[in-house]
């Protein structure tokens, strides 16, 4: 293992203070909670074209029956229950129902491959699953033979067998069953759990490998809740919209942030309806993936250049000042008066209609889970909007670092957590200390020991700085740097998020070169965006694959790779480039289930076309 070398006083960062007074565990948190807020809203969620709710007391009965029906059958303290689904409202309930009868919840991606699911139940020794349907349900009888200690399957939609798979009500019908007869022995479960005790097993999903189980302890996830509550970054009054993966440490961070702050959360993981949502539900604050403002950003930016004429160059003109006047201020220079005018005129006619497509009421959005793009962020903010910036792994329980709502530096991640410790380590590694750290990789403890030093520091893996304010920016990944045949390292992130602000067709731009000549990049459209485009530019109705051929959008393509090379070093310009004939997915590999580009895999699927690139 690498020596860790002592950091000088402006290379090492600490949050502000440690967050000693919390509940025991999870379970107990969310109990507090119950008798705190019970009659006010905690969920809201989707039944069709109607929205359904439940207050805090409601949802704690049905957490409590859940939790007494997994003790009905057999689940013992420390024991392990996988939960395979979509977000949604039974997903957090199931959960919360684990944890409270002193179990351990391991997560699982619904759209993981069979083998992967039985991978990781096998792994972690599930004896209890809840599967979101018969799809899921179907992965686990393929591969029953391989889990041996998968004693039930609960179905949430679905019919059961009367044997092996019972559904979401019938388990809850066994707990009142058991309450019945011992109303105490949910309360006693969670009672006896500890702050250092397991509550979570979350598998990286990873860029490379086999996945690895990450232990996080539920004094992890009440810190983090905690610390949330304590820097003031979201309120009891907010109304949170929830639709990131909660197999991802993200979504869950986002949760545990709900148990300490009591805010109502509207739940709904189908990405296609993000935007539809946002305008119904009028969220006060959201959390996503940096591909979200990306997707969100293309959409408004293409339909309003698709109006044309002055409408356009309104909007155009409004965003250039917007964005102007934006870094005035956080430069500390006054806005001219003029300037000032024109701003009233614009947030009238321009940018309260953006705020409206997201609802009309965001205090702030939350980014993580990648790298954000300084420039979208900014036109977020030129629209009245802040995304507030966040870094952390699934390996320190998602947040450790993040940007507050009266404390921010756009393009940076913030500042540590409360009793957080930032470290920057050799060759500008991130290093992290912290109650929120995992104890170590599930049966893996040569990696563990790999990636958590004597004296307890987490590698991270990324690259970063601290500035003088002790603002923390991530700088790219010290496996995704490599060196041209000519000597000159190249950071493929820092490119491909400049390409990703000029450019709004695109979906993934990636980076290659090792030991090569020169640079190249492989180039995949927005569906959505390409579409709209295609039919200003005598394409509608052609396919995305006749889009992603055609002489015009190599030809428009082509155009934003110009203006990307003219704001890089000459060492890093792409010199050869094409565009993929299909997205990249989560279905097909070459995605996490967090959106991140699977670049090995990526690269090996395109290695004859990545060959010939570099002939020549």
């Amino acid at each position: 293992m690498t020596e860790i070398q002592d950091a000088p006083a402006d290379r090492l960062s600490v949050g502000d203070s440690v967050i000693d007074a919390r509940p025991a565990s999870v379970a107990a948190q969310f109990r507090e909670r119950v008798a705190a807020s019970a009659n006010r809203e905690a969920f809201r969620w989707p039944e069709g074209d109607v929205w359904r709710s439940a207050t805090w007391r409601e949802t704690g009965e049905t957490v409590d029956d859940l939790a007494a029906g997994l003790v009905a059958l057999g689940l013992e303290p420390g024991q392990t229950v996988g939960i395979i689904a979509g977000t949604r409202y039974e997903w957090i309930t199931s959960d919360l129902a684990v944890m409270c009868a002193g179990a351990v919840t391991t997560t699982v991606y619904p759209t993981s491959i069979a083998e992967d699911v039985a991978y990781i139940l096998a792994d972690s020794g599930c004896v209890i699953a809840v599967a979101e349907d018969d799809g899921q349900l179907a992965k686990l009888r393929e591969h029953r033979a391989e889990l041996p200690s998968l004693r039930h399957v609960v179905l949430i939609d679905g019919e059961g067998d009367g044997d092996w798979v019972l559904t979401l009500p019938e388990l809850a019908e066994r707990g009142r069953k058991l309450l019945a007869e011992q109303p105490n022995v949910v309360e006693e479960r969670s009672a006896a759990l500890v702050p250092s005790d397991l509550a979570t097993l979350i598998y990286t999903s990873g860029t490379t490998g086999r996945p690895k189980g990450v232990r996080l302890t539920h004094e992890a996830w009440t810190y983090e809740g905690s610390s949330i509550a304590a820097m003031g970054v979201v309120l009891d009054d907010d109304l949170q919209y929830l639709w990131l993966p909660l197999a991802h440490a993200f979504g869950k961070v986002l949760l545990t942030a709900q148990l300490a702050c009591g805010f109502a959360t509207a739940v709904d993981g189908r990405v296609d309806k993000i935007i539809e949502n946002l305008a119904v539900v009028k969220p006060t604050f959201m959390g996503a993936a940096p591909r979200i403002f990306e997707k969100a950003h293309a959409k408004v930016v293409t339909t309003a250049e698709g109006a044309g004429g002055a409408k356009a160059k309104l909007f155009a003109k409004a965003f250039e000042t917007g964005i102007h006047a934006d870094r005035l201020r956080r430069e500390g220079f006054p806005v001219p008066f003029t300037m000032r005018l024109k701003l009233a005129l614009y947030d009238r006619l321009v940018f309260s209609k953006v705020r409206a497509i997201f609802g009309g009421r965001i205090r702030c959005f939350i980014s993580g889970a990648a790298p954000l793009n300084r420039d979208i962020a900014e036109w977020f903010h030129a629209a009245g909007m802040l995304i507030l910036e966040g870094y952390g792994l699934t390996e320190t329980a998602a947040g450790a670092v993040v940007n507050r709502l009266d404390d921010y530096k756009l393009g940076s991640v913030g500042k540590p957590l409360p009793g957080v410790q930032i470290r920057i380590g050799e060759n500008n590694e991130v290093l992290i200390k912290g109650p929120n750290v995992m104890t170590g990789y599930h049966k893996l403890p040569e990696q563990t020991a790999e990636a958590i030093g004597e004296e307890g520091w987490f590698h991270t893996g990324d690259q970063g700085s601290i500035d003088a304010d002790g603002f923390l920016s991530i700088t790219g990944r010290t496996k995704e740097l490599f060196k041209t045949s000519g000597g000159k390292y190249i950071a493929p992130p820092a490119i491909e998020a400049k390409f990703k602000a000029i450019c709004p067709y695109v979906s993934q731009f990636q980076v290659f070169g090792h030991a090569e000549k020169y640079v190249v990049a492989l180039i995949t459209l927005d569906a959505d965006a390409a579409a709209g485009w295609a039919a200003e530019n005598g394409l509608a109705g052609k396919s995305y694959s006749e889009i992603a051929s055609s002489g015009e959008a190599k030809a428009m393509i082509g155009g934003y790779i110009e203006e990307l090379n003219g704001q890089l070093n000459r060492w890093e310009t792409i010199k050869k480039w094409a565009i993929l004939d299909h997205d990249l997915t989560i279905e097909s590999g070459e995605l996490t289930p967090s959106l991140k580009v699977k670049r090995a895999v990526v690269e090996d699927k395109n290695r004859g076309l990545l060959d010939q690139l570099f002939a020549g």
